[in-house]
């Protein structure tokens, strides 16, 4: 029987109503992993190849033949808005089987979740941060939720591997399938998998099952690209600052803007007219600053407002009105966003994708280049890269254009070794040890200290953590109060831990603000960090507003709109660059040959970074002396190493060489003083690097680096051990500072 025939009759008729003439290879090679298999399943292939219907053609034909008594197949999608658009394809899916599909996370109503509870069934899609919800708020009905669960499918599963969300990810589904008594098989989905068999690995860690990972023949995409590279002008305050609403539009496109105008933005204002289109920015303030900047383009031109705006801080109104008119094809209007809208939603007749600035992972690239090309057009997107013009007698390494170098890596390590990122799986995750700590005492109650180390370090993710330093930080937490010890010598929640596990925040791990609702004449617009006085002005949902009111004990902000730009902010955005990019980077410096994608701009900035690496040394040797005591280095290195290369510089290396005012543009360059000269620096970092080194070595004395959400809960010594043994690159550290040193010898 061939696959078409193995499919539930449903399916079938769902297949010849959408006019497909033949199974893609992905949905062949994923039926026969799971019709034929029990094992888990990876499934890695490009934007919009059908990943989707591929992994639930079979799950529903299965449901078909033996319907779940419970919620049969769990989907955990890392986005709002991506789970809103899987949720409207799977009910089309699945409407004429009558398998419900249900969808739980923070903007959906409290009916239709109430509806689950009394009839658990079907599929239901749900975020990480409802599933925490879900164990700790509905803990006695785990096992009527999922009591039948035979599925659990990981949407873009390569977006949760690189920090501890996806670690949390992986501790529900195995406190899920404890509580519940089940174990159902895993299906990983991805577009942009760097390593597939560690992925693997991740995905069946403590199930005693093998991953599958389906090969099959699958067709390039097309792509259409292109790179320009434009200078901001350096207007310091006072001297000439020219509101933007009063610049004419870039007409023609090139350097030539008027003071205070942002000529990268002029462009996409051209670019974008009569075009559906998205552009993407790397920050929510960029993105308010943008939308604010393209809209008041719009009113100095006479022309309708046709710039929209979606990331993580807009309220849900401004989100999905934005999805709404990006997938009628009917409007042609831009979005401007963050990486909301990076992860597998369809978006339909999408033109153009922009990239202002360079991301930060090739993986985020191809996302985000992959949300066009979804109607038989080929993939397109513009980068549009932006820095500050160099002053006219500024040396290295301020004249060479990062931001340039870093888009063409991307791109270049994609096309020449189909390069994605690997995932970061060798963490010493305690801040999500303190997390799933406190949430299995919140839902289970009272348990003895020997009960409770069982239950969380058994949960495989903590496999590098220590009984002596669980030990450590149980301890830590009875004496903060965040957990109690009862008469009966068992653990509870103690009352500072009650203030975090009581708040809506503790359901996710990732990093956030503490946060403002902001709202004008009852309608809310979104939440923003540390508001500003009344009668200040802030910037959010791509508008101007005044600050009429701030109630700091509801955190609520009440304003009023008014004309003008300012900048938003909603927290830093850091971002981590591989070592292969960097790289990458250079060689880019270092060879003569173009890129076809590059335009006039970019061409000519490019040959000029190349002259004067040429001519320093910029691209051949790490070390550029600069004048007098005044040296750079250009290590090369990814943003981990490149921290442990500042502190071992300093700790190590900093006294013999006489090292001062260490100025680091990480992960690009760092200038210093050094009384030393080249010989000596490379002779002492190689006789220090010989020596035995311990992470911990390149803390500093007294140091608290806080680098997760509860980092802040942890003992210090934790928190040290974490940063230095879970953060610190020191093998990328060691490996460089001996080739350096080879290399001159």
């Amino acid at each position: 029987m061939g696959i078409f025939e193995r499919y539930a009759p449903f399916v079938q008729e769902y297949i010849y109503r959408n006019g497909w003439e033949n199974l893609r290879a992905i949905q062949v090679a994923a039926a026969n992993a799971i019709f034929n298999t029990s094992d888990h399943v990876l499934l890695t292939a490009s934007t919009a190849s059908g990943k989707t219907e591929a992994a639930f053609f079979p799950i529903i034909t299965l449901f078909s033949e033996d319907p779940p008594s419970s919620v049969g197949c769990l989907y955990v999608g890392p986005l709002k808005a991506l789970i809103n658009d899987q949720f409207a394809r799977l009910n089309d899916l699945c409407a004429e089987a009558d398998i419900p599909v249900w969808h739980w996370h923070g903007d959906v109503a409290q009916t239709q979740k109430g509806r689950l509870l009394k009839r658990p069934s079907g599929i239901l899609q749900i975020t990480p941060e409802s599933l925490e919800a879900i164990l700790l708020h509905k803990h006695a009905a785990v096992p009527k939720l999922f009591g039948d669960l035979r599925f659990v499918v990981i949407d873009e599963v390569h977006s949760l591997l690189r920090g501890d969300r996806g670690g949390q990810t992986l501790c529900l589904i195995e406190r899920l399938s404890r509580l519940a008594g089940v174990e159902p098989r895993r299906i990983g989905l991805s577009a942009t998998m760097g390593d597939p068999e560690r992925t693997g690995e991740f995905l069946a860690l403590g199930t005693g099952k093998k991953t599958v990972i389906p090969k099959f023949e699958t067709q390039n995409a097309k792509w259409r690209l292109s790179m320009e590279h434009f200078y901001v002008k350096n207007i310091q305050a006072g001297e000439g600052r020219t509101d933007v609403a009063a610049l004419p539009a870039l007409a023609d496109k090139t350097d030539d803007a008027p003071v205070g105008a942002d000529p990268g933005l002029g462009y996409i204002f051209e670019y974008t007219k009569g075009k559906k289109c998205l552009v993407f920015v790397n920050s929510r303030e960029e993105c308010e600053t943008v939308t604010a900047t393209l809209r008041q383009y719009c009113e100095r031109n006479r022309e309708p407002d046709r710039f929209l705006i979606h990331h993580g801080n807009l309220s849900v109104s401004y989100r999905e009105t934005a999805e709404g008119i990006m997938k009628d094809d009917a409007q042609y209007m831009t979005t401007v966003t963050t990486a909301t809208l990076e992860l597998g939603i369809d978006i339909g007749r999408l033109e153009r994708a922009f990239q202002i600035d360079a991301p930060w992972t090739v993986s985020s690239f191809l996302q985000r280049m992959g949300r066009t090309g979804r109607r038989g057009t080929p993939q397109e997107m513009w980068f549009v890269m932006r820095e500050d013009e160099p002053e006219a007698r500024a040396m290295l390494p301020s004249t060479i254009p990062w931001k340039l170098l870093q888009g063409i890596a991307l791109v270049q390590l994609y096309l020449e070794e189909r390069w994605v990122e690997p995932p970061r799986l060798d963490r010493l995750p305690f801040s999500l040890l303190y997390h799933q700590t406190m949430a299995t005492l919140a839902s289970c109650g009272e348990m003895p200290p020997r009960m409770l180390a069982e239950r969380v370090l058994r949960l495989h993710y903590f496999h590098r953590i220590s009984q002596e330093d669980y030990k450590i930080l149980l301890r830590h937490l009875i004496e903060s109060g965040h957990i109690q010890r009862t008469e009966q010598g068992g653990l509870i929640v103690g009352l500072a831990g009650e203030r975090v596990v009581n708040s809506y925040r503790f359901y996710g791990v990732f990093q956030e603000n503490e946060e403002y609702t902001v709202r004008c004449e009852g309608q809310e617009l979104g939440t923003i960090v540390m508001p500003p006085p009344v009668g200040e002005k802030l910037a959010i949902a791509g508008h101007v507003w005044v600050v009429l009111d701030v109630d700091a004990k509801r955190h609520l902000v009440y304003c009023e709109p008014v004309k003008g730009a300012i900048p938003a902010y909603f927290g830093q955005c850091p971002g981590d660059l591989h070592t292969k990019i960097l790289g990458r980077m250079r060689q880019v410096l270092r060879e003569d040959r173009p890129y076809p994608y590059l335009m006039k701009n970019a061409a000519v900035r490019l040959e000029n970074a190349r002259f004067t690496a040429r001519h320093s040394g910029a691209g051949q040797k790490p070390l550029i002396h600069l004048g007098g005591q005044m040296w750079c280095l250009l290590p090369w290195v990814g943003t981990y190493a490149f921290l442990a290369l500042e502190r071992f510089l300093k700790i190590k290396c900093g006294e013999r060489l006489g090292l001062r005012n260490l100025d680091s543009a990480r992960p690009y360059y760092m200038q210093f003083i050094m009384k030393a000269g080249e010989a000596t620096f490379f002779q002492v970092l190689g006789e220090e690097m010989q020596k035995p080194l311990d992470p911990m070595e390149l803390v500093y004395p007294k140091e608290l680096p806080l680098f997760d959400k509860y980092d802040e809960f942890l003992p210090a010594e934790l928190v040290r051990k974490g940063f230095a043994y879970g953060v610190l690159d020191l093998d990328t550290l060691r490996e460089t500072v001996l080739g350096w040193c080879e290399s001159l010898s």
